[in-house]
């Protein structure tokens, strides 16, 4: 059985390191590489920069890390969206590895 995966998107790096620390410091989780996603008019931002956190752990381990990062994430910049997906999918495993911060 997979790992559940957890979601934190906020604005900023400062805030993905933030929100990532917070949740592996409320549970028993582990991050994977951090996703970025440069928005449709950034000069618009106070921050233009997305970044995705992801946590892997047991669902209640993903659930308490997803909400302390919330919490963390929006004390430096804001929150977009969240989400955990229980048990992914094949196909969505091949996805969770694919990282944008690596490209220009």
């Amino acid at each position: 059985m997979a790992e559940a995966v957890g979601f934190v998107e906020v604005y900023g790096l400062v805030a993905a390191f933030v929100a990532g620390d917070a949740g592996c410091k409320a549970a028993d989780v582990h991050m994977e590489v951090f996703d970025r996603n440069k928005p449709a008019h950034p000069e618009k931002l106070s921050v233009p920069l997305i970044v995705l956190v992801k946590f892997r752990g047991s669902v209640a381990a993903v659930e308490a890390a997803v909400e302390a990062a919330k919490e963390a994430g929006n004390s430096v910049s804001e929150v977009i969206s969240t989400y955990i997906i229980a048990n992914p999918e094949p196909g969505t495993e091949k996805m969770l590895k694919l990282s944008g911060l690596d490209k220009s």
